[in-house]
This record gives structure tokens, sequence and C-alpha cells, in this order.
């Protein structure tokens, strides 16, 4: 444990500090969690380019773009009213599996070619699942959470690799708040259902 808090850094934990609130008010479906976010990706942004974890590190700036377009989208959608939960179009589908396609791609190839990465495919996979989940997310579609975890699955390995014990810590209670806001969000959707029927 002392070997654990000698590795982490004060904006480790203040990135992992924010990224707690920001996952549990998503849970809760309020929009102000892109506003803890936008700290805690700040912070991470640091760790992650330290850490010699680049296509991380793209992400966050990604995550960074995503929470103001997701704030915004959140707030005031495309009729300037909030949007609403809704499940993934195959239009939408297509899309997603596209992004994870390509930023794979796209990932591992930079990081093969111009990096000293010793992790260029399970980086690119977390970046890239990551990538698409975050999409989903930024225009309220449940099938986020399950993205997001699968990023998550193969990022608690990897942090653990790069010493990152207070990042990992935080993906595997990410994976456990997304799985409950999956299940969360669906409720919701269930219920606007059910007060149309």
């Amino acid at each position: 444990m002392q070997e654990i808090l000698q590795h982490t850094t004060l904006p480790e934990w203040f990135g992992v500090f924010f990224s707690v609130f920001q996952v549990l008010l998503a849970r809760k479906n309020n929009s102000n969690n892109y506003l803890f976010g936008i700290a805690g990706v700040s912070l991470t942004l640091y760790v992650m380019i330290t850490s010699k974890l680049y296509a991380e590190f793209t992400l966050n700036l990604y995550y960074l773009v995503m929470s103001i377009y997701g704030w915004l989208y959140w707030k005031f959608g495309k009729r300037k009213t909030e949007t609403v939960i809704s499940e993934t179009t195959n239009h939408e589908k297509l899309i997603t599996a596209g992004i994870v396609i390509g930023a794979f791609s796209l990932f591992w190839f930079f990081l093969t070619q111009f990096t000293d990465s010793d992790v260029p495919i399970w980086d690119s996979l977390v970046s890239a699942f990551a990538w698409a989940g975050m999409w989903l997310m930024a225009r309220r579609k449940i099938e986020n959470w399950i993205l997001l975890n699968v990023s998550n699955i193969i990022a608690i390995p990897l942090l653990i690799h790069k010493d990152l014990y207070l990042y990992a810590g935080l993906t595997a209670f990410l994976f456990i708040v997304a799985i409950s806001g999956y299940f969360e969000w669906r409720k919701i959707i269930k219920k606007r259902a059910d007060a149309y029927a």
C-alpha cells in the first residue's frame, strides 16, 4: 500500500477525485457531470503523457472536447431543449463500429511507428472503445455504458502495468458504476415509454 501511495502524484489524486464525481453524476443523468469531467480530464492529460500512454493522452484530449460538446448537447440538443436518453439507431451503430475500427487502426499505426510505447495494442484498444463510448454518451445513448466497460476491462491491467494504481482503482470503480448506470438509464427509458403508452 505504501508503494502505491509513493507512486501516486497529486495530479493523479485530483484527476481521480473529479472523475469519480463525473461518473456518479452521469449515472444520475445530471448534465453537470461534464463540468467535473473537464477538471478531471485536464489533470489526467498530464498523468498520461508522463506515463507514456500516448493513446490514453489523445483519448483524454478527445474527452475534453467531447465533454464540452456533451455538456452543450445534453443541455440544448438539436432543439434547444434537453436531449433525452435513447437507444442507438442502426445508423449510429455503424458509426460506432467505424469509430472503434478507425480509432484502433490510427492509434496502433501511430504508436508503433512514431512513439516508444511498449503497449501499442492494449493502449489502442482502450482508447478505441472509449472514443466510441464517449461519442454515444455525448449523444445520450444507453449503449455508451457497454462500450465504456469494454474499454474499462482492458484498461485495468494496462494501468497496473504502468504503476498507475489509483487510475486502475478508478477504472474498476467506473466499471461497476457503468453497470449500474446502464440499468439506471434503462429504467429511465422504460419509465418514459410507459408514460407515453
